[in-house]
């Protein structure tokens, strides 16, 4: 891999890390937080690939030529220039070079959802220790809209204290719980998908049935005091006494 292929390889690579940060696919990676980072360092690819290519393809300045035969500095063996093999050929980059066409591809061809049942299958519950319990008051409007982490921290860490009879409505994926019954989970991420740990949530009362794991459903409902066990870590999964639900559509940011 010579010099305007590294180039090359690395245009691809800036360009396609702009194109997921311009449209929601980088949702699928990282958090929301980080879409500035991931445009800055794009365009850095993009500006360094750029800047190679003029620097390797622009007209040698008079006066910087040398004979074959010149063996001042900067002449290799036989009078060749340093970075000549001695046969017209420059020297060529490592070939693990073209590896960094997989991210490219990937980004470009290649469209991951996001985690869903099956990393909630796998992984325990993201609210696995004791955390704050002091609350702020519930966002107005009957039912009031919360997200799966905020309800379940509040129902888990503080018996609902602040939820108290008030109605909640919440937005989550379908998945398997471990007695057979739904659960309405959401991904939570620290950074990026790798770290991405689900928050379950068991369903009482009009539970959402008939329908495959990793469908998007809005549930309305009111605290439930009943507490179930993650098979996997042996948490606490807290309930919602579910009164109405309807599908929807997947969100655009599926994380939380």
């Amino acid at each position: 891999m010579n010099r305007q292929a590294q180039a090359v390889v690395l245009l691809l690579l800036g360009g396609a890390v702009v194109r997921a940060s311009v449209t929601d696919l980088y949702l699928r990676y990282v958090k929301e937080g980080l879409r500035p980072f991931l445009i800055a360092a794009g365009l850095v690819l993009v500006a360094a690939a750029v800047m190679t290519l003029w620097y390797d393809l622009r007209p040698a300045p008079r006066g910087d030529a040398h004979p074959a035969d010149d063996d001042g500095p900067g002449a290799g063996p036989g009078g060749h220039p340093a970075d000549d093999d001695g046969h017209g050929h420059g020297h060529h980059g490592p070939r693990v070079g073209w590896l960094l066409l997989l991210p490219v591809l990937g980004l470009l061809l290649v469209a991951p959802p996001a985690l869903g049942s099956y990393a909630v299958g796998r992984s325990g519950t993201a609210l696995a220790g004791q955390q704050q319990s002091d609350y702020p008051p519930l966002p107005p409007g009957d039912p009031a809209p919360v997200t799966v982490l905020d309800y379940a921290s509040r129902a888990l860490f503080e018996r609902g204290a602040s939820i108290g009879e008030r109605r909640v409505r919440l937005t989550g994926f379908v998945a398997p719980g471990p007695d057979g019954q739904p659960i309405l989970a959401r991904m939570v991420l620290s950074c990026c998908a790798a770290d991405g740990r689900p928050v379950k949530l068991g369903m009482t009362g009009d539970v959402p049935q008939g329908l495959p794991p990793d469908t998007w459903v809005e549930v309305t409902g009111r605290y439930s005091d009943r507490v179930g066990r993650d098979p996997v870590n042996d948490a606490e999964i807290p309930y919602l006494a579910v009164e109405s639900w309807r599908e929807v559509p997947a969100p655009r940011n599926q994380y939380e």
